[in-house]
């Protein structure tokens, strides 16, 4: 009798899990096929686009939206180079602070601990916070406070804020999995604590770091908000740090929303959506790459 009641139980197990598994399939072949039928979409019509002539040649402006995107590309690529620039030292410094000076520090001062603390309650919020946010901030502080206007310079500073959360968690994450036992064995054959840091946790951590930059990066290609209060929306390619540009996202809302031109919208979401897959594969190659040299197999 108890030997029934068991194979009962076990098959009614097997049953409910091919049940909950089926569900969990369900569900995952759905968003899959929400995310073909739109990006398909999107490829499909902007694919009929694109050409040389509309990759080379600038937008003319108005409401025809004649031109193609060349100056945009130009400008993301003066953008994400700024943007990252100042954002990395920021970010992965603080997260090597955070990860290996902050547990002395808090044991030394009250008051440091207390900083500390609200530092990181602070980046896990600020990650939190939508970019919209950001914008206005750096409107107010950048473009009109400091009197860098709408720029190069504003959009970078902006752009800057926006992913320093992220950089910092994603560098503190990746830090936080190196072993202890690297630093140990590293200071007991006499290396200084920052030779230690430098040498062997920097190196070891390189993937996870790699990993949140690049992340980064597509989050400042792909991001409207930030910049359309900051960058200026200019389609003219910019002269220095301190002149207005637009960058593709941008330019994408422009003919959306300006123009009549939808049509060469999604040709500029197609090449968008090109760099980010292209984003996408590097991180991957790259985490790779520096996983296997880090074993020392690259």
């Amino acid at each position: 009798m108890q030997l029934e009641i068991t194979t009962q139980n076990l098959a009614y197990r097997k049953i409910v899990q091919k049940i909950a598994f089926g569900f969990l399939w369900l569900c995952g072949g759905l968003v899959l096929l929400m995310l073909a039928w739109v990006v398909g979409y999107v490829l499909f019509q902007g694919g009929q686009v694109i050409d040389l002539k509309f990759l080379t040649t600038r937008p003319a402006g108005g409401v025809s939206g004649e031109g193609g995107m060349s100056t945009t590309i130009v400008t993301t690529i003066y953008l994400v180079v700024l943007t990252i620039s100042l954002a990395t030292p920021l970010g992965v410094g603080a997260a090597i602070y955070l990860t290996e000076y902050a547990a002395d520090a808090q044991k030394e001062s009250r008051l440091l601990a207390i900083l500390l603390q609200i530092s990181r309650t602070g980046v896990e919020i600020l990650a939190g916070v939508p970019s919209i946010i950001f914008g206005l901030f750096g409107f107010a502080l950048f473009v009109s406070f400091m009197k860098f206007k709408f720029s190069l310079l504003s959009a970078g500073l902006s752009g800057a804020c926006l992913i320093l959360p992220v950089i910092i968690r994603t560098a503190e994450e990746a830090l936080l999995t190196v072993p202890v036992s690297y630093r140990e064995g590293s200071l007991a054959l006499g290396a200084t604590k920052w030779q230690t840091i430098w040498s062997v946790v920097l190196p070891s951590a390189m993937p996870g770091i790699v990993t949140g930059i690049i992340l980064s990066v597509g989050r400042i290609i792909a991001e409207t908000a930030v910049f359309w209060v900051t960058l200026g929306g200019s389609y003219r390619l910019p002269k220095d740090i301190f002149s207005a540009g637009r960058s593709m996202s941008l330019h994408v809302y422009s003919l959306a929303t300006e123009t009549r031109a939808f049509d060469k919208a999604m040709g500029t979401a197609f090449v968008l959506i090109i760099i980010i897959v292209l984003l996408n594969l590097s991180i991957t190659y790259l985490s790779r790459r520096l996983v296997a040299r880090s074993m020392g197999k690259g």
